[in-house]
This record gives C-alpha cells, structure tokens and sequence, in this order.
C-alpha cells in the first residue's frame, strides 16, 4: 500500500476524535490513502454524529469501488485514444519503402 495523502491522516484524527477505535481508524485511513478517498469518506462522515462500524466500512468499500471504476475507464480511454491514433497512422511504414 502506498503512504497516507494528508488527507488520509486527517481522516485518521477526525475519525480518532470521534471515538473510534485506533485499529479500526488506522485500517480505514491505509485503504483510504489518497485525498481523493479520503475527501468523501471525510465528507460523508459529516454527515453523522455517529455511525456503526459497519456502516463506516461499507462505505470505504463503496468508495474503493468507484475509484477502481474511475481507473479502469481512465484506462479504457487511453486504450481507445491509441486504437485510434493506429487507426489513422497506421504502422507508420511509408510506401516508398516497401
């Protein structure tokens, strides 16, 4: 796993002042490392005063889920824009040289 953005730290106190457990606080600010995830699982816990740990993990999942789909179509993308570019040049060989 990558280090822990700022934000992924924040969320660690906010979580830790709000009573959780340190464990738990920890495991979800690793899997929420980036400031993308960490940002709305800081944003949907403002939401509530209190939420079961349960609750809390499904959504860190939820989350990891639309990062993974944010990827894979980002991925898809690129793959798209290169079919393309090959499309309209082709392999690149002139026809003088064959």
């Amino acid at each position: 796993m990558k280090p822990r953005s700022e934000m992924s730290m924040e969320l660690y106190e906010m979580m830790l002042d709000r009573g959780y457990p340190e464990e738990f606080c920890d495991l979800i600010s690793k899997n929420l490392n980036t400031d993308f995830t960490a940002g709305r699982m800081m944003g949907y816990l403002s939401h509530y005063q209190e939420l079961p740990l349960e609750e809390i993990v499904d959504e860190m999942l939820s989350i990891l889920a639309d990062r993974n789909r944010i990827m894979q179509k980002k991925q898809l993308e690129s793959n798209n824009a290169e079919w393309n570019r090959f499309l309209e040049e082709g392999f690149g060989l002139d026809e003088d040289d064959e």
